[in-house]
Protein backbone atom coordinates (compact mmCIF):
# COMPACT_ATOMS: atom_id res chain seq x y z
CA UNK A 1 0.00 0.00 0.00
CA UNK A 2 2.49 2.47 0.99
CA UNK A 3 5.65 3.30 -1.16
CA UNK A 4 7.80 4.47 1.77
CA UNK A 5 7.06 6.24 5.70
CA UNK A 6 9.31 9.70 5.67
CA UNK A 7 10.23 11.59 9.01
CA UNK A 8 11.21 14.73 10.14
CA UNK A 9 14.30 15.15 11.50
CA UNK A 10 16.15 18.67 13.77
CA UNK A 11 19.37 17.25 14.13
CA UNK A 12 19.55 14.86 10.90
CA UNK A 13 23.05 13.37 12.05
CA UNK A 14 21.63 12.23 15.58
CA UNK A 15 18.72 11.31 14.11
CA UNK A 16 21.01 9.04 11.47
CA UNK A 17 23.07 7.35 13.91
CA UNK A 18 20.17 6.30 15.64
CA UNK A 19 18.40 4.98 12.29
CA UNK A 20 21.87 3.31 10.98
CA UNK A 21 22.01 1.40 14.76
CA UNK A 22 18.13 0.19 14.37
CA UNK A 23 17.99 -0.69 10.69
CA UNK A 24 21.00 -2.34 10.85
CA UNK A 25 19.93 -4.20 13.53
CA UNK A 26 17.40 -5.74 11.76
CA UNK A 27 19.19 -6.26 8.82
CA UNK A 28 18.48 -3.12 7.18
CA UNK A 29 20.60 -1.67 4.36
CA UNK A 30 22.79 1.01 4.90
CA UNK A 31 21.20 4.52 4.13
CA UNK A 32 20.82 6.01 0.77
CA UNK A 33 21.58 9.74 0.84
CA UNK A 34 19.23 11.36 -1.89
CA UNK A 35 19.28 15.58 -1.74
CA UNK A 36 20.02 15.62 1.85
CA UNK A 37 17.33 13.00 3.03
CA UNK A 38 18.65 9.51 3.87
CA UNK A 39 16.76 6.54 3.00
CA UNK A 40 16.91 2.49 4.39
CA UNK A 41 15.57 -0.03 2.83
CA UNK A 42 14.09 -3.03 4.47
CA UNK A 43 12.09 -5.89 3.03
CA UNK A 44 10.83 -4.05 0.30
CA UNK A 45 9.60 -1.14 2.31
CA UNK A 46 11.79 2.38 2.74
CA UNK A 47 11.69 4.38 5.74
CA UNK A 48 13.25 7.97 4.93
CA UNK A 49 14.24 10.93 7.45
CA UNK A 50 14.72 14.48 6.37
CA UNK A 51 14.91 17.99 7.56
CA UNK A 52 11.58 19.19 6.87
CA UNK A 53 11.17 20.99 3.50
CA UNK A 54 9.24 24.04 4.61
CA UNK A 55 11.97 25.22 7.23
CA UNK A 56 9.89 24.81 10.38
CA UNK A 57 10.87 22.55 13.08
CA UNK A 58 10.21 18.32 12.78
CA UNK A 59 7.25 17.85 15.10
CA UNK A 60 6.00 13.87 15.91
CA UNK A 61 2.55 13.37 15.12
CA UNK A 62 0.11 13.16 17.78
CA UNK A 63 -1.42 9.44 18.14
CA UNK A 64 1.61 8.25 15.24
CA UNK A 65 3.06 4.98 15.20
CA UNK A 66 5.67 3.59 12.96
CA UNK A 67 5.91 -0.22 13.13
CA UNK A 68 8.23 -2.36 11.96
CA UNK A 69 8.40 -5.90 10.92
CA UNK A 70 10.57 -7.79 13.42
CA UNK A 71 11.73 -11.09 12.17
CA UNK A 72 12.00 -12.65 15.87
CA UNK A 73 11.77 -11.61 19.57
CA UNK A 74 15.50 -11.92 19.82
CA UNK A 75 15.37 -8.63 16.94
CA UNK A 76 12.94 -7.00 18.72
CA UNK A 77 15.00 -7.17 21.62
CA UNK A 78 18.26 -6.12 19.36
CA UNK A 79 16.80 -3.49 17.54
CA UNK A 80 15.38 -1.77 20.85
CA UNK A 81 18.86 -2.53 22.42
CA UNK A 82 20.72 -0.71 19.50
CA UNK A 83 18.08 2.03 19.44
CA UNK A 84 18.31 3.37 23.47
CA UNK A 85 22.76 3.24 22.72
CA UNK A 86 21.96 5.43 19.78
CA UNK A 87 20.41 8.01 21.36
CA UNK A 88 16.50 6.81 21.25
CA UNK A 89 13.92 6.77 24.34
CA UNK A 90 11.67 4.09 26.25
CA UNK A 91 8.36 4.86 25.60
CA UNK A 92 5.25 2.39 26.33
CA UNK A 93 5.73 -0.84 28.21
CA UNK A 94 9.19 -2.45 28.14
CA UNK A 95 9.67 -5.02 25.36
CA UNK A 96 7.78 -7.81 25.46
CA UNK A 97 4.77 -9.95 24.87
CA UNK A 98 0.93 -8.50 24.31
CA UNK A 99 -2.09 -9.38 22.88
CA UNK A 100 -3.35 -8.02 19.60
CA UNK A 101 -6.16 -8.36 17.16
CA UNK A 102 -4.01 -10.81 15.32
CA UNK A 103 -2.97 -12.89 18.33
CA UNK A 104 0.22 -12.51 20.45
CA UNK A 105 3.12 -10.72 19.31
CA UNK A 106 6.41 -9.82 20.78
CA UNK A 107 7.00 -5.88 20.84
CA UNK A 108 9.52 -3.04 21.81
CA UNK A 109 8.90 0.78 21.45
CA UNK A 110 11.17 3.83 21.26
CA UNK A 111 10.98 7.53 20.36
CA UNK A 112 13.59 8.62 18.08
CA UNK A 113 15.60 11.60 18.77
CA UNK A 114 13.22 13.36 16.94
CA UNK A 115 10.45 12.06 19.04
CA UNK A 116 8.73 9.97 16.16
CA UNK A 117 7.29 6.71 17.86
CA UNK A 118 8.63 3.96 16.70
CA UNK A 119 7.79 -0.36 16.91
CA UNK A 120 8.89 -3.52 16.05
CA UNK A 121 6.71 -6.56 16.43
CA UNK A 122 6.84 -10.01 15.98
CA UNK A 123 4.26 -12.48 15.44
CA UNK A 124 4.40 -15.22 17.89
CA UNK A 125 3.24 -18.67 16.91
CA UNK A 126 -0.02 -19.29 17.36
Amino acid sequence: MFTHVMVGANDIDASKAFYDATMAALGGEPAREHRGRYFYHHKGSRLAITKPINGEAATPGNGMTISILGDSPEQVDAWHEAGLAAGGTPCEDPPGIRQASLGAVYMAYLRDPAGNKLCVMHKLPA
